[in-house]
């Protein structure tokens, strides 16, 4: 399994729009806020790996 680092770049109501930071790309990821830890705000950064995101 690969790791991924994000950003949380914006919230637009029950989904977050993620930018990855540990590959150059200018792509936003949209993704469920569900699937998100709780707290999070734009400037969260998060680790995903496993199938899991994680504030870090």
């Amino acid at each position: 399994m690969d790791t991924i680092y994000y950003v949380v770049e914006s919230i637009d109501g029950d989904y977050a729009n993620l930018k990855r930071t540990d590959a150059d790309t200018d792509e936003l990821k949209l993704v469920a806020r569900a699937l998100l830890p709780d707290g999070i705000d734009a400037g969260t950064k998060l680790k995903y790996e496993a199938f899991e995101y994680e504030v870090i």
